[in-house]
């Protein structure tokens, strides 16, 4: 039997001789308004199932389109229970997009995919769910497809895990994969849904922030109050919230509630040297948005502070008269909604414990406070001597040229963290993702150059997982 690195050459030939018709299935795909967000569009998520469901079935695999409570997820399998060699693992994506408003904005129909020359030379895919997530997800399918055509199997045991709810919040896959954990305890997962450093750098994601987010509302009188008769006397709640939540930070940056950085790790000297050596500047990062100076802990790169360092955010913050015109007032009630970004060991529980004592602590007489949680969950890292991540990094770097980079992702992909600690894996996190592809704006796009050579970064890495 033809060894899946034996097979490689002949495979990425296939890839490459199959463009056109991969373009063609791709965008069949894209067609389909699979947006979950929006009832009235659940016959096209039910769909756009349907559509992955038969495609994965052309692979050899059992393909099953499974309900839960809202959008269905499709569930791939080898068929007998096995396909070529190596670990088992599980691919996740998406089928699911964003809405497409404002419409006026974009060039062409959201849902008529077509291909696009800028000006700088680059052919891009144009549509909703070129890049997030279906673009990404069938340059793996593609790279499987390859695999099938030339062996006649898959190159590793592979179940496919396609979700309806991503851009919803995942609720219903949540409780689907508790409940059925034991049919996806296998040895390894592969995630799509990320991005590149640059447009020839290709970057494995190593960790991902955890999230607390916390809801604060501080309560001073028992009603609003003439600020002409109480101003002077009466607590102002909007004052006492200011003056508690500026004293989180200090002026280097650091977060001062007790015991906060306890499990943020120090970054390995090597990978340090990596990111350093990515030379961001804040005129390339922040002078897109307008900003120039770097906000985060003045101690640290400032790609640390967008990806491997914890923060916190006042993400909302409101009280007392807000319409139009005046209305002389001091509020009985002032609210905030304060985000952290975790790291490491962080515990999200603590960290929420913290933070309310924090604020219970500065809190003057005749205030009371209370508090909401939105989220409190813990920030995933891979270790970066992980074999398969070894493998991966290797794989890229022969298809781009350039040495992968291992960077965290300042955000979270809330699924990944169950895979950890439901199903006990890691994941492997490659995407092909670029700054510009407008991911959940009009005009969404994704570079033809992400799409054909990611289907060739996949076919090199599931060969190197095989061995």
């Amino acid at each position: 039997m033809t060894s899946a690195k034996d097979a490689l050459p002949k495979v990425l030939e296939r890839i490459d001789s199959d463009l056109d018709r991969s373009l063609e299935r791709l965008f069949a795909f894209l067609r389909l308004q699979s947006v979950s967000t929006d009832p009235a569009y659940a016959d096209q998520c039910k769909a756009a199932a349907d559509f992955v469901a038969k495609d994965l079935e052309s692979l050899g695999l059992d393909a099953k389109v499974r309900p839960t409570s809202g959008h269905p997820v499709v569930v791939a399998k080898p068929r007998n229970g096995a396909a070529g060699n190596g670990p088992r693992v599980l691919f996740y994506g998406h089928y699911d997009v964003q809405p497409v408003d404002p419409l006026d904005l974009w060039k062409s129909p959201p849902f008529e995919p077509r291909i696009e020359q800028l000006p700088d030379g680059r052919k891009i895919i144009v549509a909703r769910g070129a890049c997030d997530d279906k673009g990404q997800l069938m340059t793996f399918v593609e790279a499987c497809r390859a695999f099938k055509a030339v062996t006649g199997s898959l190159p590793l045991p592979t179940t496919v895990m396609i979700e309806g709810e991503e851009e919803c919040g995942s609720k219903s896959l949540f409780p689907f994969v508790a409940e059925h954990a034991d049919e996806f305890k296998l040895d390894m997962a592969l995630v799509c849904d990320t991005g590149m450093w640059n447009a020839t750098t290709p970057t494995v994601t190593t960790s991902l922030r955890g999230l607390v987010y916390e809801e604060v509302t501080v309560t001073c009188a028992d009603r609003d109050l003439h600020s002409g008769l109480f101003g002077g006397a009466a607590l102002n709640p909007i004052r006492v919230l200011n003056r508690i939540l500026s004293a989180i930070h200090d002026e280097n940056g650091h977060i001062t509630i007790p015991g906060f950085y306890d499990g943020v790790p120090e970054l390995p000297a090597d990978i340090k040297a990596d990111l350093a050596a990515l030379k961001l500047t804040p005129e390339e990062f922040l002078g897109q948005v307008g900003l120039k100076t770097p906000a985060g802990e003045k101690d640290r790169m400032l790609i640390e502070q967008i990806s491997t360092r914890p923060t916190c955010d006042v993400n909302g913050i409101v009280g007392g008269y807000v319409g139009e015109g005046a209305k002389t007032v001091i509020p009985s009630q002032a609210t905030a909604k304060v985000s952290f970004r975790l790291v490491g060991d962080q515990n999200p529980e603590r960290i929420r414990d913290a933070f309310r004592k924090f604020v219970r602590d500065r809190l003057p007489a005749d205030c009371k406070v209370e508090f909401r949680n939105h989220a409190c969950s813990a920030a995933l890292q891979l270790p970066y001597d992980l074999p398969a991540l070894v493998k991966a990094r290797n794989a890229l770097q022969e298809e781009w040229g350039n040495k992968a980079v291992t960077v965290g992702a300042g955000g979270s992909i809330p699924i990944v963290g169950d895979f950890k600690r439901l199903l006990g894996m890691d994941t492997i996190m490659v995407g092909f993702a670029l700054d510009d592809d407008r991911v959940h704006s009009p005009n969404e796009k994704y570079d033809l150059t992400s799409f054909h050579k990611g289907t060739r970064s996949w076919a090199r890495i599931l060969a190197a997982l095989a061995e």
